[in-house]
């Protein structure tokens, strides 16, 4: 295998902003959410947010490439699938992955159109709000999947936020079914609790006879299962997934394989933006996995990344960070 995780997903510009709560109230923001919006009103937005707080930082972003930068960062082989378009956005992200040691093949592909972008909105309890323009990463499709790359790969990984565009909810399909027939693994992230919500349906497609690895919050995990409990959330879950991950925020984070539970503890920090928590819990997990590692120790090597990222602003840590991580974890 030449890579160990290969990836699927948004590929998004983050533009990262300390805000109040009044903020979010005053122009209509669902605050702790990801939501869809318009060019034209993330124009706007993005002008208000320049003028009142100014711009903390912009980092490349999207739900599955954090993870796959994760993995990479930790000493992973992995390969990124998106669409990014030919501008100046465009070329930073894909600079952005390429620094992060991460294998694309958007210096072949870039087209037409404007690249997606994320304004991400952090609150004085850490909590992150996100108004997204996909832009041309919405017309990501089965073209764009590159499928000598997955059929080289252990595992594939695979964002919830794809669900919300027809041509990318039909990609994951495709790139799912790929995986299934030549051996491959695959792992999927509910992403957010909106898109369970309002696209279960539509989760449902891309989870089809099920995941080998599914990632998801305690929120996330009732909804989905519309259950009042996350144990009766589990027994349901246990039937589209071989290995549950759900993190539990402060509690920790439980997996399960097998009918077999493993609890795991948080690290105590003090947070300050949990962007990208969920994110890096997944691609510390998927590379011990990768590694051999048990579910024990790739389990707390998660929640001790996760812990160092809602300690840091920005969605991604350095990579001396993920090395120092390591150290505990390396016979």
């Amino acid at each position: 295998m030449k890579y160990h995780v290969y990836g699927i997903g948004n590929a998004l510009v983050d533009k990262e902003f300390e805000v109040t709560d009044q903020f979010l109230a005053d122009n209509d923001i669902e605050k702790g959410l990801m939501t869809l919006i318009e060019q034209d009103q993330q124009v706007t937005l993005l002008n208000n947010l320049k003028e009142e707080f100014g711009l903390k930082k912009r980092a490349g972003g999207g739900s599955a490439a954090n993870t796959i930068v994760a993995i990479s960062q930790f000493g992973g082989k992995t390969f990124y699938a998106c669409k990014v378009a030919d501008d100046e956005t465009g070329d930073f992200y894909m600079k952005d992955l390429a620094i992060a040691g991460v294998e694309t093949k958007l210096d072949q592909i870039k087209g037409d159109g404007v690249t997606g972008k994320c304004l991400v909105m952090v609150t004085d309890d850490a909590e992150r709000t996100m108004n997204t323009y996909l832009g041309i990463t919405s017309d990501f499709s089965e073209d764009d999947l590159h499928i000598d790359e997955l059929r080289n790969s252990e595992y594939l990984y695979i964002e919830g936020y794809l669900v919300t565009s027809d041509v990318s909810r039909n990609a994951a399909i495709k790139a799912r079914q790929i995986a299934r027939e030549n051996g491959i693994k695959t792992a999927f992230t509910f992403s957010d609790p909106a898109m369970v919500t309002y696209f279960k349906e539509g989760i449902s497609e891309i989870i089809g006879d099920g995941v080998d690895v599914l990632f998801c919050n305690e929120e996330e995990a009732q909804t989905f299962t519309s259950t009042e409990n996350l144990n009766d959330a589990i027994v349901e879950l246990s039937k589209i997934a071989n290995k549950i991950v759900i993190t539990l925020g402060s509690k920790g984070a439980r997996i399960i394989t097998d009918n077999k539970q493993v609890d795991i503890e948080a690290s105590p920090v003090k947070a300050i933006d949990t962007n990208g928590a969920g994110d890096m819990f997944a691609g510390a997990f998927m590379y011990g996995l990768t590694q051999g590692m048990s579910d024990r120790d790739a389990g707390m090597l998660a929640s001790e990344s996760a812990a160092r990222i809602v300690a840091t602003f920005g969605a991604r840590l350095d990579k001396n960070v993920h090395e120092d991580l390591l150290k505990n974890y390396i016979n």
